[in-house]
């Protein structure tokens, strides 16, 4: 028994589902037994199954005896639509439970793992963490500080521009990272944008892809400046304005799909953070102008970086830069980046990594 390779395939499993499963965490599960997987299944969605009562249903009474691999400890408490899964494992007689990493839900943590020991049962915790908490990582981010885990994303020249003089910024990148693009927004619960971005560039910011969902799109604006004419407007799902003009006419109802955040003042990006915290937000992807990207990374909401190079070279003092805004620091005190990976996506390359 390959137990790196059985948890490997928990995590494929549990990636099937990404985008679909907020606010719940993606989760994978299978049942060996004998020299070979009698069942193996995948969390879809909120209020669904959990991947672990999945298999045991399909396995049946051939679970007595088999070795259960799940790349998240199985849930313990009645505060959700479905039953607890330790109920489930109990019942069914596996003889072991093989698990990724503890649940950082604090009904959860630790407990789970308790319950199936006290039950006679054996309990491997820890294999493959790192690669679990990986999947994982906005879910952790919400339930223990109840804000979304943010990726700032861009895509810019050689020369760290990622539009001309003029604003023109269509297309930096290629066909291939623009896919990612949509495939990445389809994966997250929210995206980000401000009012210069939608006068420049009329965006839909939805994710056209077949079989992924739409996120919900949030604009900064503060003087409620959106043209009636926009995409933003005309396109479903919600759309979340976070202005202060509350003493001009908003267009906040059913019909149209929008709603509005106000706020006094200068906004906060961690106040902003925090309301979409309230609003079962785990993910969200900012795609804006430098400005943004700037004002994000000042306030220290920034998770990761996606950062997409197209090997072009624009030059230009008054081109715009990847990162602006007012601050900047020293090179002494420059952000660092960790686990940073680089890829090729068609002609262009990607950078990601944590800030």
């Amino acid at each position: 028994m390959n137990k790196e390779l059985l948890m490997r395939r928990c995590i494929s499993l549990a990636r099937k589902a990404a985008g679909f499963t907020s606010p719940n965490p993606m989760v994978g599960a299978l049942l060996y037994k004998e020299g070979r997987v009698i069942a193996e299944d995948y969390h879809r969605k909120s209020g669904t199954p959990h991947a672990e009562a999945l298999v045991l249903s399909k396995a049946g009474a051939d679970s007595q005896g088999a070795s259960l691999f799940v790349n998240l400890e199985p849930c313990c408490h009645r505060d959700k639509r479905t039953p607890p899964c330790t109920d489930a494992i109990i019942r069914s007689k596996v003889k072991e439970v093989i698990i990724g990493m503890r649940d950082p839900n604090p009904k959860v943590s630790g407990r789970g793992i308790e319950i199936l020991r006290n039950s006679g049962i054996d309990v491997e915790e820890g294999l493959l963490k790192d690669d679990s908490e990986r999947l994982n990582e906005a879910f952790i981010k919400f339930i223990t500080k109840r804000q979304p885990f943010v990726i700032l994303k861009t895509a810019m020249t050689l020369d760290g521009k990622i539009a001309d003089p003029k604003g023109e910024s269509k297309w930096i990148t290629g066909e291939k990272a623009r896919r990612l693009v949509h495939k990445t927004r389809g994966e997250v619960d929210a995206i980000l944008t401000a009012i210069g971005t939608v006068k420049a560039d009329n965006p839909r910011l939805t994710c056209r892809i077949r079989g992924k969902r739409n996120p919900l799109r949030v604009v900064i604006d503060p003087n409620f400046e959106t043209p009636r004419e926009s995409h933003i407007f005309k396109t479903p799902p919600i759309t979340l304005f976070v202005t202060k003009a509350k003493n001009k006419t908003v267009y906040e109802s059913s019909d149209t799909g929008v709603e509005c955040f106000f706020y006094d003042d200068s906004l906060n990006m961690n106040l902003l953070m925090e309301e979409l915290g309230r609003r079962n937000i785990l993910s969200l992807m900012i795609e804006g102008g430098a400005s943004l990207a700037g004002h994000a990374m000042e306030d220290g909401v920034v998770d990761k970086v996606m950062f997409f190079i197209a090997p072009k070279i624009l030059g230009g003092r008054e081109s715009f830069p990847a990162v602006g805004g007012k601050f900047f620091r020293s090179i002494f005190d420059a952000w660092d980046l960790r686990d940073c990976k680089m890829r090729a996506v068609g002609k262009d390359y990607l950078i990601e990594g944590y800030v």
